[in-house]
């Protein structure tokens, strides 16, 4: 690559607050004596912001205090000032009613801390579900010199000899238990064996999908989303993140210089190639549409269609992300898919992604697989649509028994949540195994937020005669760590007159996944008829951050994101600010 440009000190973003001389920033250096620095710490160097999602409530990060002390290591190293902003943790495991409520609000927060202080670059530490695209849509509309430093999977689980996966193994053993065919106690065992370190879900839950997708954007540093988070090399990336960020402040080389069009392509074919989760659609048109693009859920469908499945791992597959990592990590995956890449993209490493994932070598073909050797040939996503999802809905093939990918059945309709954990397990539920459950007012405003509602459990009656799977249709999302063949993200959603809503018992369902089609098989005037019927229901929140949610959230095939804070044109160097940002900041003063 060309060498470029270097900035001088004066022309750094801090400058303004610490190098001019006036009153202002008089007080800018006094506070930051006040907390033991003195000039030569700061003056001249570049400031870096740690964005850190640690919290007491948050086991995924629940190493990031130690991360954080190796990120400003490699800060300090390289000359830079390390300044650790802390920022609101998204827990999946803990946050009600989801995460999802609040992916936005630590996006704003992740693009004010960066605009209101003197950041000259910054480094996101996540990894936890929606922490990763929060912090990496605020970053990108704030358009300074950023690496994404991701948690790592947790360590395999372990019960009785066999490795557990994270949220895969819940929802198989959970339906054995309710089935009869384990006790409490093995229960027990399995509660205490499925979690054995700090990180995210080993499993490609959407935590290892979405650092792995922000690696193919060329975000964070190549080799970083596959190492497990007690690993000693993840500490030694944390430094070398440090080190590279400020580098990259002095290089002022931003998202806008990396995400293209066909970075977001590449980002597409590893969540394909992985069988990633469900919600990496989601989130990743999200991005996009900050970066000024607009990935579609059709793109998706187009790049399925030619992309194979290579990663052996659950829940499509049989291993977990500790297995991947030895087998070779994300690298050796992308090496696989090849010229399938675009691969002159570049990336925070200062190389394009071609240049390193050049010598990545595969040491388990049976963990990540060759094209020749696929575990499917295409479709790890599809996107479906038809007169019950006019804008599109979500299904994740390898995850469902092939049986039910081309299915008709009839309907069974709950109304809510709470109807279906009311009613699901009545011996008098009139289902069989050709059912076809429907979910309704589950989606970005009916919940609200569009929890992980989607893998909707399986009647406890026919579990017990041996029942695993089964049609299931919601505008909800599910885990990345499910499996079964859940229809998802179906939009409009219900919850503000979407056909979803429409949907009464015994209504025949078509499912077609080979064809694309979701429909419910009435008439265009029995639809019309319910619709007039309808209606809307009463908003979920008066105040607060849930009042601005729905006056603003968007649906899922947009990327839930506020309406107010996409940007609306492909940037350019002359579309952004003087700070660098997409939309400005207030004068210093």
């Amino acid at each position: 690559m060309t060498t470029t440009k270097r900035k001088k000190p004066e022309e750094l973003r801090s400058h303004r607050w610490y190098g001019a001389k006036d009153m202002r920033s008089f007080g800018h250096r006094s506070r930051t004596a006040q907390m033991g620095y003195n000039r030569n710490d700061y003056a001249g160097k570049p400031v870096i912001a740690i964005i850190n999602t640690w919290s007491d409530i948050n086991p995924c990060h629940s190493h990031f205090r130690q991360r954080a002390e190796e990120v400003k290591r490699g800060i300090w190293q390289a000359g830079g000032f390390p300044v650790e902003m802390p920022a609101i943790s998204l827990s999946e495991p803990f946050q009600k009613p989801t995460t999802m409520l609040y992916r936005n609000l630590l996006a704003m927060e992740t693009e004010e801390l960066l605009r209101s202080y003197p950041a000259d670059a910054c480094v996101l530490m996540g990894g936890c579900d929606k922490t990763t695209p929060a912090l990496l849509m605020g970053a990108i509309s704030m358009n300074l010199p950023t690496i994404f430093l991701p948690a790592g999977p947790m360590l395999r689980g372990d019960y009785r000899g066999q490795f557990l996966g994270s949220g895969s193994d819940v929802w198989k053993y959970w339906a054995e238990l309710r089935a009869g065919n384990i006790t409490e106690s093995d229960w027990a065992e399995i509660e205490n064996g499925i979690a054995r370190s700090p990180g995210h879900c080993m499993t490609m839950g959407t935590a290892s999908t979405m650092t792995s997708t922000v690696e193919a954007l060329g975000l964070s540093l190549s080799g970083y989303a596959s190492i497990p988070a007690p690993d000693s090399r993840h500490a030694q990336m944390a430094t070398q993140t440090g080190r590279r960020i400020v580098e990259m402040a002095w290089e002022d080389l931003k998202p806008s210089d990396i995400l293209t069009p066909a970075s977001f392509d590449n980002a597409v074919m590893t969540t394909l190639a992985l069988s990633g989760s469900t919600n990496a659609a989601v989130h990743l048109i999200a991005l996009s549409k900050r970066a000024g693009f607009n990935l579609t859920l059709e793109r998706f469908d187009e790049l399925a269609r030619k992309i194979p499945v290579l990663a052996n791992v659950r829940p499509s597959g049989k291993y977990l992300m500790e297995d991947f990592f030895y087998a070779g990590g994300l690298r050796a995956l992308l090496k696989q898919l090849g010229s399938l890449l675009s691969l002159k993209e570049k990336t925070v490493d200062g190389k394009t992604i071609g240049e390193l994932i050049a010598n990545a070598t595969v040491f388990n073909d049976d963990v990540i697989r060759s094209i020749d050797n696929a575990m499917v040939k295409s479709d790890g996503l599809a996107i479906l649509k038809g007169n019950l999802a006019p804008d599109g809905a979500v299904i994740k093939p390898p995850a469902a028994e092939s049986h039910l990918l081309k299915h008709t059945g009839k309907a069974v309709v709950f109304k809510n949540y709470d109807d279906l954990s009311a009613r699901i397990d009545s011996p008098t539920l009139d289902i069989d195994a050709n059912s076809v459950i429907v979910l309704q007012n589950a989606g970005p405003q009916g919940a609200p937020g569009m929890p992980e509602w989607g893998q909707l459990p399986i009647p406890k009656k026919l579990l017990e005669q041996g029942v695993r799977d089964m049609v299931r249709i919601s505008d909800a999302r599910m885990s990345g760590t499910s499996y079964g063949a859940c229809v998802l993200h179906v939009t409009p959603e219900s919850y503000i007159g979407g056909p979803l809503a429409f949907v009464k018992d015994g209504d025949l369902i078509e499912l077609d996944v080979p064809a694309r089609k979701l429909n419910v098989l009435i008439s265009d005037e029995e639809m019309a008829k319910r619709k007039a019927a309808w209606v809307a229901p009463i908003p979920k929140f008066e105040r607060g951050f849930g009042k601005l949610y729905l006056q603003h959230i968007q649906q899922a095939d947009k990327g839930c994101d506020f309406d107010f804070l996409e940007t609306q044109v492909s940037p350019t160097h002359s579309d952004t600010q003087k700070d660098g940002s997409r939309g400005g900041e207030p004068e210093i003063h």
